[in-house]
């Protein structure tokens, strides 16, 4: 009854944000919104040495989208959970008027933009949660974060493909953008060719091979895999990293080629950050 609940909750959170009302099933299953990647031998480049490595990987379940704000907003309506943007009573917001990066007073994942701009909308993804925010939540879903090398294999669609994107080789095809990324000349312009200044609603722009939405585009996603900062990034902060993976709105081809395949970043575990969300993965 309590699963039913918050199911029903999510379904009407996200309606009140988008103003329109979504496909509902309550017979819905955790595992009918995962997709199952069957694993095996994943060729890469190791992010530390770029060498050339294989990676074995067991099969594992994968959410098909992004987790949205609704569902996070259920998330914390059944358990209280307080986000640490929300206690440090600030998070990093890319201000387009002023072209940088800024910490804003009172922006979280309610008002990613901070409680002047307007309030995310329930079907978007989630962000301003930071990687200990998302493990919380994976764990009380009764899952976790992929893998780095877990999330390249399904963005390789479970292949060992060498196309540059999870949809194949052009951002756009048929004259039509197949991912939320910054179009113009980041950081002073976007032209928003692609419809979106910032986040756009979970699967907007379709689904891989797998039927994944979102491997590529909207928002970076958090990952279980800890990586060292690197020289630049130590002088600012020597603090172990996270991994994100898939590129996000703010990803410039000519400035950061994130949205690739191969596309990587990191931020420490407490950073809350306008770009980066998640998605839940889980043992089959």
């Amino acid at each position: 009854m309590k699963k039913a609940c918050i199911n029903l909750l999510v379904f009407l959170l996200a309606a009140i944000g988008t103003g329109t009302l979504l496909s509902f099933q309550s017979d819905t299953t955790e595992n009918d919104l995962m997709v199952l990647v069957k694993g095996g031998l994943l060729k890469t480049v190791d992010p530390v040495t770029n060498k050339n490595i294989e990676v074995n990987i067991k099969p594992f379940l994968l959410d098909k989208n992004l987790v949205t704000v609704a569902e996070f907003e259920a998330f914390v309506y059944a358990t209280h959970y307080v986000t640490e943007a929300e206690n440090f009573g600030n998070a990093g917001v890319f201000d387009d008027v002023i072209h940088q990066w800024s910490l804003i007073d009172g922006a979280d994942f309610r008002y990613p933009f901070g409680r002047n701009k307007p309030k995310a909308e329930g079907n978007h993804p989630v962000t301003q949660v930071s990687w200990n925010d998302a493990i919380a939540y994976v764990q009380w879903k009764g899952k976790r974060l992929p893998t780095q090398w877990e999330w390249e294999l399904a963005a390789k669609n479970g292949e060992n493909s060498d196309q540059q994107y999870t949809w194949g080789e052009n951002l756009i095809v048929g004259g039509q953008y197949k991912a939320n990324t910054w179009q113009g000349s980041f950081p002073y312009y976007n032209t928003k060719e692609d419809g979106y200044a910032y986040t756009s609603p979970v699967g907007a722009f379709g689904k891989n091979k797998l039927g994944l939405t979102d491997m590529g585009g909207n928002v970076w996603q958090w990952c279980e895999d800890s990586i060292e900062p690197t020289p630049r990034e130590a002088e600012i902060d020597p603090s172990t990293r996270k991994v994100t993976r898939g590129g996000s709105f703010l990803c410039d081809p000519m400035v950061c080629h994130g949205f690739q395949v191969k596309g990587r970043a990191s931020s420490t575990p407490e950073s809350s950050m306008v770009h980066i969300g998640f998605r839940c993965a889980k043992n089959p």
